[in-house]
């Protein structure tokens, strides 16, 4: 891996021969992106209710951070959980970890992030293509885990259609002044005849990184009473990672077939203990195949399957391994588009098998076997007026074996519906409705035992019942060519709501948390504009954007739900003059003053960004998309502290980071 870099700086001087027949490419705007993770047919974002998002790989290099959280934490409705530079998922609307669907080109990442905050999520943008982001009604045939959305990271690795050019391929290396650290990965594609071969890799390296403020905030501090503790640097939050992945596709006139192979590995240290690290390796592999039938009924038929091999160590010290946590499943799923007189859709079933093992003195939760099988339908259709409908149901079991713990069985039922209208003037409005119902995943039903990363004995619950969520949102949004604004408003109305809470109780040291339920509902909403000015001041093409994101989450009994973010602020505005792009970002964070019971509350903070991009592709250096970037995140040293995160208290953000690279596409 670390000649990988090396081949990333000497692309310009190899590729440059390239940029000639390719000036003409465009890179794609968000705007016009089909969601793919759609059921049913292809549509845009625009096009549907919910709030949906989607980063080609464009933003995604300009967006990367060490985690996928941290990548999509500037997202409209999106957080982050925050554990370090090592592990944080993505948190949808004040949904996280077993609410949030995170899938690999379709099929779940067959890992245990969602067991616990301090586990890595399987899946990484620095070699992705595209990252999708799907919450409302659609999301559901993805099946209760979904409940608050899903998160689509996809690799490309599998292609369904051929390729514009028989070779291309794509460099891309940085470097991060805050932890000293470097980061790249390179893809190549050739096609021949209709065969396609694609081929990626990446590498991460970054130390620990600089925090402007003390470790622990100031409010930890006062009541706890405790001396000032690590400051400059936060210890152990180190973080490497690693993959290689190959894809083989057949594209002929009516389908394909194809096959790929991904090895990752991580290390990364956890910042709560001084010398502890996890130690992380994932095989997987998956196939994918599809057929246009076009016989009326049916439209087309696609397969798709997985099989993964996970397994991480926790090492205490170094060279002594702790406990160790290991996964084993096959997902699959067969989806069969259709045309049903007026509507159009899909129908499909998805079957998906997991065993979960953890060995050692902190092993919370014993062997368990999950299996689960779903069947799903969903509809939809566009009017000639504007008009359009969709819904769709599913039906799924989940069942549950836990070694010592018994048995547990669950029938879930999901179902959806939604109206919209759009004007020719660019209004668009749109509302929606949904049911959706979870089963208790491994650790809420069987846990029992220490969690020294988040410094909690977690005990589980036999006896819970299935969570079940009543989703009302609406929307209003309106665009021209220049200009577009909107707002999404929601409400969700959880009963059986899961959560973890504070017993009061000790054991060897260590607070008791205890699964239960409660019902519980949330609301909130986003509201987004942009805008673009063409040949404004300074002779620049500007673009602005700003988005706000609130959520308020509240327990029956009056108590404050915990770990939801605050009201947040994004604006951007940028200046391209063709050749030179320049760009600022600010984020504003409000105090979290409903922090949930036995938590501290969360000051607000505010960031800035500033970023510069050089497009050398004009200067003859590789085809259109290349350039060379620098930017300064958090540019004021801010003291930043995620509401989400179980660390807040422990563990600040980084401070500030000069993050200079280049992506060069030949």
């Amino acid at each position: 891996m670390k000649y990988l870099l090396a081949a990333v700086a000497v692309a310009p001087l190899v590729a440059g021969m390239a940029h000639a027949q390719d000036q003409a490419e465009d890179e794609v705007r968000i705007e016009q992106t089909v969601i793919v993770t759609l059921p049913g047919p292809q549509r845009t974002a625009g096009e549907l209710v919910s709030n949906v998002a989607a980063l080609d790989r464009k933003e995604i290099v300009e967006a990367l951070a060490s985690t996928l959280g941290d990548t999509l934490d500037r997202q409209p409705g999106v957080a982050s959980t925050a554990f370090g530079q090592g592990a944080s998922r993505p948190v949808l609307r004040g949904l996280g970890a077993e609410r949030v669907q995170v899938l690999t080109n379709g099929i779940g990442v067959i890992d245990v992030s969602a067991a616990s905050p301090d586990h890595q999520v399987a899946a990484d943008g620095i070699d992705a293509q595209k990252v999708e982001i799907l919450r409302g009604p659609a999301a559901l045939v993805y099946g209760g885990q979904a409940i608050g959305g899903v998160v689509n990271v996809i690799d490309g690795l599998i292609m369904e259609d051929l390729p514009k050019r028989p070779f291309a391929g794509e460099a891309y290396a940085a470097s991060n002044s805050v932890n000293e650290g470097t980061e790249g990965g390179a893809r190549v594609q050739a096609v021949s005849g209709p065969v396609v071969v694609t081929l990626t890799a990446s590498t991460r390296d970054f130390g620990n990184y600089d925090i402007p403020v003390p470790a622990q905030s100031d409010r930890l501090r006062a009541e706890t009473g405790d001396p000032v503790g690590p400051d400059g640097e936060l210890p152990n939050s180190f973080v490497q990672t690693n993959s290689v992945a190959g894809g083989l596709s057949w594209i002929g006139d009516r389908g394909f077939l194809g096959g790929a192979v991904r090895q990752q590995s991580s290390q990364y240290g956890l910042p709560l203990e001084e010398t502890a690290y996890i130690d992380l390796k994932q095989t997987r592999y998956d196939v994918r195949g599809g057929l246009n039938v076009d016989t009326g009924f049916l439209t087309k038929i696609t397969a798709s399957g997985s099989v993964a091999d996970y397994e991480h160590t926790e090492f205490e010290e170094p060279g002594e391994p702790g406990t160790i946590f290991k996964t084993e499943g096959f997902e699959g799923r067969i989806e069969a588009g259709h045309v049903l007189g007026p509507l159009e859709g899909e129908v499909g079933i998805q079957y998906a098998d997991s065993s979960l093992d953890a060995i050692g003195d902190e092993a919370f939760i014993t062997p368990t076997d999950t299996t689960s099988l779903g069947v799903f339908l969903y509809e939809t259709h566009d009017f000639d007026s504007g008009l359009g409908i969709e819904g769709g149901i599913r039906a799924e079991k989940v069942d549950l074996d836990n070694e010592g713990g018994g048995k547990a069985g669950f029938d879930l039922f999901s179902g959806s519906a939604g109206v919209h209208q759009h004007w020719a003037s660019g209004w668009f409005l749109g509302a929606q409705a949904s049911w959706a119902e979870r089963a208790p995943n491994q650790s809420e039903l069987f846990a029992d035992g220490p969690h020294l990363a988040t410094e909690q004995y977690e005990v589980g619950d036999r006896t819970l019942g299935k969570e079940r969520g009543l989703n009302l949102e609406g929307t209003a949004r309106w665009e021209n060519d220049t200009m577009s604004f909107g707002v999404n408003l929601f409400l969700t109305d959880f009963s059986e709501f899961i959560y973890l809470a504070a017993t009061g109780a000790e054991i060897d040291d260590l607070p008791v948390f205890a699964f239960r339920q409660q019902d519980a509902q949330f609301t909130g909403g986003e509201a987004f504009a942009a805008y673009q000015l063409l040949g404004g001041p300074l002779q620049a093409d500007w673009k602005f954007d700003a988005g706000l994101d609130l959520v308020n989450a509240e327990f029956d009994d009056g108590s404050d739900v915990p770990y939801v973010p605050p009201v947040t602020l994004n604006a951007g505005a940028e200046a391209d003059w063709g050749a030179l792009a320049l760009g600022a970002k600010l984020t504003w964070a409000g105090d979290q003053d409903s922090p949930g019971v036995g938590l501290l509350p969360t000051d607000g903070y505010v960031t800035a960004d500033l970023h510069a991009d050089l497009d050398i592709a004009r200067y003859g250096a590789g085809r259109e998309g290349t350039k060379l970037f620098i930017e300064a995140r958090n540019i004021g040293d801010a003291e930043v502290r995620a509401a989400t995160s179980v660390l807040k208290d422990n563990v600040p953000m980084p401070g500030r980071n000069i993050r200079a690279g280049i992506r060069f596409l030949f």
